[in-house]
């Protein structure tokens, strides 16, 4: 398994980590046997950064995750988010940075995850109505406890990051990066590197549409959340596909598979971005780590950036609501 580090001064993980958000939730339908066969497949390959949240089900894919390594504690760098919480609404969500808040939540992650220590533990979301830094001390109180022993952010703003980043080193930035969400090039990448904070891609396959295997918006269960993203959506699902065709024909003159191409061109986007894709099927999982076997060309890079350009995309990666919370 290649290896890459997470920021200047962060751990070494696996250059490609699972996310394990679909296995309970979003996505629809579950099968907790396979997924936990996918998590240990993961593990049997090298694959070490293991990532969940306690808002995805809720709670019960830390839970899942929890029972899944049980016994192979040594073998994961784990990491989990807090910030996003949920209601009885499927679709109401609210964000929560309270200093007493973080001290609560770490102590639901840890029992559910049955851990003594959480390796990276990230504010999902920034809550406007608290200053960065209260909620970034009340993180770094829980380094100095034991119970954390990295500390990062998903989807701040560069500025949140530095004032984040004054409290205590933050290790890891998580956003969405792929072909069609490139938001991280305009100032994120840049603010992480001048950091040395490292870079977390989620969502490296665009939801699963840059595979090629999602042709309509039917393929979708009835309570997955993508039938309600804007990208997935009527003239926007219609336009988005024909560029995933063009990928698909490019993947196929080099003999890969599309999620393989996608990627490949995340990972070469720099040695200290560390992609996590999402899958929980052990079929999908070893086509995914083939990506780590596919080298692109200067002239290939060009190419798959003159097909999928940032401007080429039709559609806000959320709703209106969730564009609300990210870049905060």
């Amino acid at each position: 398994m290649q290896q890459r580090q997470l920021g200047q001064h962060g751990p070494v993980v696996s250059a490609l980590g699972l996310g394990c958000m679909g296995m309970s939730d979003f996505y629809g339908g579950r099968d907790d046997a396979e997924s936990i066969a996918t998590l240990h497949a993961a593990l049997e390959q090298g694959v070490t950064l293991i990532d969940t949240a306690d808002m995805y089900g809720p709670h019960t894919n830390e839970e899942l995750v929890g029972r899944a390594i049980a016994g192979h504690r040594e073998r994961v760098f784990l990491a989990t988010k807090f910030g996003v919480v949920r209601s009885a609404d499927p679709h109401a969500r609210a964000v929560n940075g309270r200093p007493e808040y973080v001290r609560a939540a770490v102590e639901g992650s840890l029992k559910r995850l049955n851990v003594d220590t959480i390796d990276l533990y990230y504010q999902h979301r920034i809550d406007p109505d608290v200053p960065v830094e209260d909620t970034v001390g009340a993180m770094a109180e829980l380094v100095s406890a034991g119970k954390v022993r990295y500390l990062g952010l998903s989807e701040a703003s560069p500025d949140t990051l530095r004032r984040a980043h004054a409290i205590h080193p933050i290790t890891a930035l998580q956003m969405e990066y792929s072909l069609w969400s490139r938001d991280a090039e305009q100032a994120m990448l840049a603010t992480c590197r001048e950091l040395g904070v490292g870079f977390v891609a989620y969502s490296p396959l665009g939801r699963g549409f840059l595979t090629g295997a999602i042709r309509s918006p039917e393929d979708f269960a009835d309570d997955d959340f993508r039938r309600h993203n804007p990208r997935f959506m009527g003239d926007n699902f219609r336009h988005n596909l024909t560029l995933v065709d063009k990928v698909r024909a490019l993947a196929e003159q080099k003999g890969v598979r599309p999620a393989q191409l996608a990627l490949a061109w995340v990972l070469a986007q720099g040695d200290d971005i560390v992609p996590i894709f999402g899958t929980k099927r052990r079929q999908y999982l070893q086509d995914n780590l083939g990506a780590l076997e596919v080298s692109l060309s200067a002239q290939e890079l060009t190419e798959i950036n003159s097909v999928f350009s940032p401007e080429a995309v039709a559609g806000a990666r959320y709703g209106e609501a969730g564009m609300r919370t990210v870049g905060r």
